[in-house]
């Protein structure tokens, strides 16, 4: 799609004729829905670091399931291998937003390289120490080793904010071209993970997300004339002291615990409906959703504030959740899930907007970083409740846990709505809510 996207030059119209007196007037041309997208494909390098990073970002999604697989099937023991994964996200959320202020300061290339490096060699000896049976301590200390995982995405929504700075239409088109591309990325992944931990070596996962991710990374790297500028000497301040940002960071916190328990919970509830055969599948239509809703999205030219659709969004996500309690057969689980899903990615291309709104240049990597981290800890809580939920009630009843989770996410939003419209003040060179500087 992108090589399709990008493969049409954006071209002026040759300009009508003049309607002769008394001649009807000629209808106006349909605006194909995809313009946008070769709009913003027409950028110089956009398309060579759109790929680059879509190699990088792809490991991404495969790690959890990697390590998880191959520590369980080599160790025999599921929770030794949940224990591993939990730590290292726990050490990816403390340093995430440390590397993204790092970015911001030194540029993406002299932090993304060295990044990647840490990664590889942290996952390269988790290997050796499942496969030579070392101690189990030893594993806990490749996690926290292999967690220096650069935020590629977090880097190309940068590299389109700078490419598209004076023109809000092709930042909001980005932003959900980026969110459809990490949806793919959450479909793909973890698919082609358990395929090669399974069919080919239990380690088979993890060296290939690792060599992707460097792959990806170097590629990336290496596309120089489109990198947003480093700002050394810009002012530095504390971002979660800003209302709007906790605001956000509180609301893709439990936006993340929806996902994390709904992935659980469709697990579980395909498994009593007796196609556990077909739960990959039947995921894949909740992340399908909201890649459509995601394309059309980018293709509508944006109505209110930031802030206000935001709001909308996770009321959405919050009902669209609900029927999801009501279902009694796969056949009627999937179409639910598939329609929950279309309001997941205006959701988080809101949010993301508002990020980008809120924040100067000089720290976009690191509030989306930021952001991101209360979504990665909002997704393993989740998971947690809703492994808790599976256990102890019916495996049909775990969808309490995602419908708590999104009321709870729309009372967040709907509570901060205020700070969401206010301009911000806290960090220099702030936009207002509407992008102007």
């Amino acid at each position: 799609m992108i090589l399709f996207l990008a493969s049409r030059p954006v071209v002026p119209r040759p300009s009508r004729p003049a309607s002769r007196p008394g001649a009807a007037p000629t209808p106006p041309r349909r605006r194909s829905p995809l313009a946008p997208y070769r709009r913003l494909f027409a950028a110089p390098g956009a398309l060579a670091f759109t790929l680059a990073a879509l190699v990088g970002r792809l490991p991404g999604s495969m790690l959890g399931v990697s390590t998880v697989l191959m520590i369980a099937t080599v160790r025999d023991s599921y929770a030794l291998a949940g224990a591993v994964s939990a730590a290292g996200v726990a050490v990816t959320a403390l340093a995430g937003p440390l590397l993204g202020r790092l970015v911001d300061r030194y540029g993406q290339a002299r932090v993304a390289v060295p990044a990647a490096l840490v990664f590889v060699a942290g996952a390269t000896a988790m290997v050796l120490c499942v496969h030579f049976g070392a101690p189990a301590w030893t594993l806990f200390c490749c996690a926290a080793g292999s967690s220096g995982v650069p935020a590629l995405g977090a880097m190309t929504r940068a590299r389109w904010a700078a490419l598209h700075r004076d023109d809000p239409a092709a930042r909001h088109t980005a932003a959900s071209f980026e969110q459809v591309v990490d949806e793919v990325c959450f479909m793909a992944g973890p698919a082609l993970a358990m395929v090669l931990c399974t069919a080919v070596l239990p380690e088979a996962g993890l060296v290939t997300a690792a060599a992707l991710l460097l792959t990806g990374t170097l590629l990336f790297a290496a596309q120089r004339r489109t990198e947003p500028a480093p700002e050394p000497h810009a002012a530095r301040g504390r971002l979660l002291l800003t209302p709007a940002l906790r605001v956000v960071l509180l609301t893709f916190l439990a936006t993340g615990a929806v996902f994390g328990s709904m992935e659980v919970a469709t697990v579980a509830a395909v498994g009593a409906y007796g196609g556990s055969t077909a739960s990959s599948a039947v995921l894949a239509l909740q992340a399908a959703g909201s890649c459509a809703a995601g394309l059309v999205f980018g293709a509508l030219p944006p109505r209110g504030t930031a802030g206000g659709r935001l709001v909308a969004g996770v009321a959405a996500m919050a009902l669209a959740v609900l029927p999801l309690l009501t279902a009694q057969s796969l056949a009627a689980l999937a179409p639910l899930l598939f329609l929950a899903g279309m309001a997941t990615a205006p959701t988080m291309i809101n949010g993301m907007t508002l990020v980008h709104r809120l924040l100067p240049a000089a720290r976009l990597n690191e509030g989306m970083t930021t952001v991101y981290t209360g979504l990665l800890i909002g997704i393993s809580t989740g998971a947690a409740v809703g492994g808790w939920t599976v256990d102890h009630l019916a495996p049909t009843s775990a969808y309490l846990t995602p419908a708590l989770a999104a009321a709870l996410a729309f009372a967040i939003a709907w509570s901060g709505r205020g700070w969401l419209r206010a301009p911000l003040r806290s960090v220099p060179h702030a936009h207002d809510s509407e992008g102007r500087p």
